[in-house]
């Protein structure tokens, strides 16, 4: 029988969404390829030569920051393994959100550390507008390729401010079963602002929520920020 046992793994393909239990639905890149599950282990990231870049780094030279993008389908293969791990390791939402917090932290703190060496010459924001904006921009396009899409002060609590985003990467490519509909993703990236803003003398609660939004079948994501009493007293004194 010609042909029945012809492989369909004909790549490359497109990672279009990961599924919590670790099935990943990916597409070819022919324009009537239908959209198929398979089990996230069996994919790999696929490289051709055109993604394949000769770097020769002095002592003296900055890093093109072309050369340290990662590619989209990369990251989400390895975030949704994230997910996955500490998943296995919890038994609640709460729980799971709270590792993955804990998972961002550690990368904000690396992050703020990068950032200020790289861009400030080792400099680090004092005032809280200016902390704000450093992440609203400078961390946003580093992490997520451009600025977050708003930044607000809260309207009824002094301490507050609100990052969001229409479509936030983390949550783009995870489908969350019906069990789990509490589940926010969004709690990497607040680790990660919590990572920096702690890590920068700025002490906060961090928090993610899905904000619905009119007309839209995908609820925005805001990241909440709460300020300690402390950062709003230091920063009353500094007028």
């Amino acid at each position: 029988m010609p042909g029945k046992l012809k492989s369909k793994w004909i790549g490359p393909y497109t990672i279009v969404g990961i599924r919590t239990n670790g099935a990943v639905e990916i597409q070819g890149s022919a324009p009537n390829f239908v959209p198929f599950l398979v089990n996230g282990h069996r994919v790999k990231v696929y490289r051709d030569n055109s993604e394949l870049t000769e770097v020769t780094i002095d002592s003296t030279s900055k890093l093109n920051e072309d050369l340290l993008q990662v590619s989209l389908s990369a990251f989400a293969f390895l975030f949704s393994e994230l997910v996955q791990y500490n998943q296995i390791q919890v038994d609640n939402i709460a729980e799971l959100e709270r590792r993955l917090e804990d998972a961002g932290y550690a990368v904000g703190a690396r992050v703020l550390e990068l950032l200020c060496h790289r861009e400030k010459g080792n400099r680090r924001e004092t005032r809280l507008l200016g902390i704000l904006s450093f992440i609203h921009s400078t961390v946003w396009k580093v992490l997520f390729g451009k600025v977050a899409d708003s930044l607000e002060k809260g309207t009824e609590h002094e301490d507050e401010y609100m990052i969001s985003e229409k479509e936030l990467l983390v949550n783009r490519f995870i489908s969350i079963p019906k069990d789990m509909g509490a589940f926010n993703c969004g709690a990497f990236v607040a680790g990660i602002v919590r990572g920096v803003l702690d890590n920068a003398g700025f002490p906060a609660v961090v928090t993610a929520h899905f904000v619905p939004v009119d007309g839209h079948h995908r609820p925005r994501t805001t990241i909440l920020i709460k300020f300690a009493e402390e950062v709003l007293q230091r920063e009353a004194r500094l007028g």
